[in-house]
């Protein structure tokens, strides 16, 4: 007989995920650095100063926004996110990082894009906090896809202009 484990917190976890899209590794690099871009997929506000060094900030800067400082910034290889400290969430002694990895097939046009998430705290005050983000980026990826496969929406033809209504008639 086997005894039950004792779960010996004081670590970190983390998650992955990974979508395989229809789409060149330009298209999805775009989809994760354009902020316009980025507010589609994730419904919510987005701020980017896109480089290494930059700010990466999703959601409202005073209510519950995650803010990262971007590690690696190698344009359509590699994007990795380090976040700040919260107060929206409890402290932790880790750093949680994003790592988003673009791997093009050569040939097909098609992108495999992971996402390796670490460092997020094993305590039990980030139970909550920890499934919500990760579910929250099973969502985003999924919406990833959906918006880079999406095509183009064409633009509206310009109608010819009507004649103009006759005088007396023009009610």
């Amino acid at each position: 007989m086997s005894l039950p484990r004792k779960n010996a917190r004081g670590g970190t976890r983390g998650y992955a995920h990974l979508v395989e899209l229809e789409v060149p590794a330009a298209r999805v690099w775009r989809a994760l650095t354009d902020p316009a871009l980025v507010r589609i997929w994730s419904g919510q506000e987005a701020e980017i100063d896109a480089r290494q060094g930059g700010l990466y900030r999703i959601g409202k800067r005073n209510s519950g926004a995650r803010e990262a400082l971007i590690d690696i910034f190698d344009v359509n290889r590699r994007l990795r996110l380090i976040y700040m400290n919260s107060k929206d969430l409890p402290p932790s002694s880790s750093a949680a990082v994003d790592d988003f990895i673009l791997d093009p097939r050569r040939g097909d046009g098609k992108t495999s894009l992971r996402l390796l998430g670490s460092g997020i705290s094993d305590s039990a005050e980030w139970d909550g906090p920890y499934a919500r983000i990760r579910m929250s980026w099973e969502r985003f990826m999924a919406r990833i896809k959906v918006t880079v496969e999406s095509p183009p929406k064409p633009k509206p033809i310009k109608a010819e202009p009507k004649d103009p209504p006759l005088p007396g008639l023009d009610f």
